[in-house]
Order: structure tokens, then sequence, then C-alpha cells
């Protein structure tokens, strides 16, 4: 059993930490992202079969590249399969490298393929947090308010049309960068908020990949202002991620977390950022987004929320990318300046968008409108996938009913 449940542990690890690795390094190898999709699972199906039995490999990465892409010849060698692109032998990886480092990570290539203007500009993103990052169409389509089954048939047909177009798996040139890396960048905020959307013990750990490939952008572009804003922004929420929940797992909301349990090596790694950006002199979202979570940041035990620094903040935001959780965010600012009458106006049309039920919910309740906040918070609770969370909103309401 021991040995059984170190060799799922060990898949298991491989698969949350090294899927988009791999799957780039296969995709980036043989121009065809579908048969390496097939090929590594396929091997991380022997890697369950076998591992068991002839225990876990040194290096388990590179194991699995190598049944992948011996997977991908016997596909190739088949009578019903005809190759035009040889093998790239230069990254070919026949036995376990003494450093799982050694395995070159592709993951941006990959991601710029996704966003090639031959594919439609709408699913570049989903696409890129499904293959490289691999989010599942539930949580994409969730991010995206779109039903599963839906968003899973645009992923294939885009995987189909990498195929079909010829799309070559490579860094484009830099003239083609700034038209890929809107998307490029969403993709990596996404993987960033799908994650910060559960709490407690998470089936991948994004939020390292996420700061990860945030750092990569800002060494593929420097003079991207927006890729130093992202960077900032991912960095400065992780650095709260600990103070989410308390000793026993409950929800701790950010007001009420401890400043001093935040991590503020992060933090001052994202000021750098934000200190690069600014010199550019080009304003955008993720800049302005990372400058609200540092106001937040600011906040310690002696030093209160400067909230009208983030009323001003967050104004500017919704003028240059309005949002509907840019609305919400606004409405519950300006809830802390003016009041909670102020902030309820703003909530004009709720929808079925949970943080602004839960916005409603809070602003009811400070007016001493209990009925309707009770209402209001059964509809944010309903729509709550965290369990962290859905429990701390039923504590919430429990005191009106």
């Amino acid at each position: 059993m021991d040995e059984l449940t170190s060799a799922s542990r060990a898949a298991e690890h491989a698969a949350r930490d090294s899927y988009g690795r791999l799957l780039a390094l296969l995709a980036t190898s043989t121009n065809d992202l579908a048969a390496a999709e097939d090929a590594l699972a396929d091997a991380f199906e022997q890697a369950v079969r076998t591992w068991p039995e002839r225990g876990v490999p040194a290096n388990p990465d590179a194991w699995l590249l190598t049944v992948a892409r011996n997977r991908l010849r016997d596909l190739w060698k088949s009578a019903g399969f005809q190759r035009t692109v040889a093998l790239d032998t230069a990254l070919d990886v026949t036995a376990p490298a003494a450093d799982p480092e050694a395995i070159p990570d592709r993951r941006l290539e990959l991601m710029l393929v996704c966003a090639h203007p031959a594919i439609d500009s709408t699913v570049h993103t989903p696409l890129m947090l499904n293959t490289v990052l691999g989010c599942t169409a539930e949580q994409i389509g969730r991010a995206f308010s779109m039903p599963a089954t839906t968003m899973a048939t645009r992923l294939v047909r885009a995987k189909r049309r990498i195929k079909a177009a010829g799309i070559p798996f490579r860094i484009p040139d830099r003239g083609d960068l700034p038209d890929r890396m809107t998307a490029v960048l969403e993709a990596v905020y996404g993987v960033h908020v799908i994650d910060w959307g559960t709490t407690g013990p998470q089936e991948r750990p994004l939020p390292t990949e996420a700061v990860h490939l945030a750092e990569v952008l800002t060494t593929l572009v420097p003079a991207d202002p927006e890729a130093h804003g992202l960077a900032a922004l991912i960095q400065l929420s992780t650095a709260r991620s600990a103070a989410r929940l308390d000793e026993r797992g409950r929800f701790v909301p950010l007001a009420d977390q401890d400043p001093a349990s935040w991590d503020r090596s992060l933090i001052d790694r994202a000021h750098r950022h934000l200190r690069a950006a600014h010199a550019r002199g080009q304003l955008g979202r993720f800049q302005l987004e990372a400058a609200i979570q540092a106001v937040h940041c600011a906040r310690t035990a002696t030093a209160p929320t400067d909230w009208e620094s983030l009323l001003g903040l967050h104004r500017v935001l919704q003028e240059i990318a309005p949002s509907r959780g840019g609305a919400v965010a606004l409405a519950a600012v300006s809830a802390e300046v003016h009041g909670p009458a102020a902030g309820l106006a703003l909530l004009t049309d709720p929808g079925r968008f949970q943080p602004a039920w839960v916005t409603r919910a809070h602003l009811l309740a400070k007016l001493g409108r209990a009925a309707e906040a009770v209402s209001a918070y059964d509809t944010a609770i309903s729509l709550t996938h965290d369990h962290a969370e859905r429990e701390h909103l039923r504590r919430r309401r429990a005191p009106m009913t």
C-alpha cells in the first residue's frame, strides 16, 4: 500500500507541476498539439500502472517525456499516420536526466502559438489556460461564464485549427509579439484568478505557476509596462494567500487579515515591478489593479487602509478597463468612503455574478435591511463554489435569520 500511495502521489505531483511544461515540449517538437496531448495522457496512464510495481523513477518528468515521445514515434510509424515534419532530435530525451531542470521549458512558445491570428481571438486565452496551464474546460467555462460543454467544443476546434493551419511552434518575430502579448497576459492573469477562487487544499499550486510565468514575461518583453504590472498584481495577491484561511481552515476576508502574516518579500518584488512599469509612462489595466493591491498591502497594525486613494484608483480603472468585477469593487470602496447607501446604489444589476451578491448582502446588512440581506446572502451562497468562502457567508447570514 505504501508503494502504491507513493507512486500515486508522484504521478499526481507530476501531473500538477509538470503537465504544461511537458506538453509544451512535446508540442513544440512535433507541431501537433492533439497528438502531444494523447501521447502525454498515455504516459501518465503507464506511470499509474507501472510505478507501483517498478518504483518511481529518479526523474519522473524525464520518464514521462520519454514514454510520451516513444508513443509518438509508434504513432508516426503506423500505417494510418503520415508525418511531414521530422522530429527535432536535439530535444529528444531517451533516458532520465540527472537534473529535472535539464528539461527545457517551452510553455511560452506554446502560449504564443495559442495566440496566433489564425485562431479565433475569443479562444486565445481559454486555449492557453487549457493546454499550457492545465485548467479544465469546467474551470475555464466558469471563469468566462460559459457552459463547460460549450467551452470544451471551442477548445477542440481551436486545437484542430492549429494543426490544419500549420502554425509554427516558435517564438514569433519581435514585431508580432505585441499583438499576441495581450492574450498571453490575460491567460496568466486568468490562471491566477481561477486559483484565487479556491481556498483550502488545491488541485494545482497555480499561484507558483502564475508568479513564475509573469516573471518570465517581464524578461521576454522588459519594455512592456503591463507585463510588469501583471507580475506586480499577481505577487501582491499571492503575498496574502496564506492569510486567507485561519488555523481552523475558515475563510478570512482581507479586512480581517493580519498584515504581519503577508509575504513581505513578494510585496517588495511587486513594488520593483511597479516602479519599472511607472518608468514607462504608459498606464494600463494591470498596473492599476496592482496599484490597488499595493494600497491594500500598505495597511499595517497602525496605518489603516487609504480608502480615498482606492476610490480614485477604482474610478480610473473603470474608465479605462470597465468590468463587472471592477464595478463591484468600485461599489464596495464607495461604500467605505460615502456610506453603504452610496455603494448599494452602484450595484444596479447583480445578475448571476457572485461577488455582486456578496457585496449587496454586506451593504444591505449594514443598512439594517435584514430580510433583503438574508435573501442576497442566499443567492451569493448558491453561486459560491469554494467551501471555505461558502461557510463564511453562512456565518455572516446566521445572525439575521
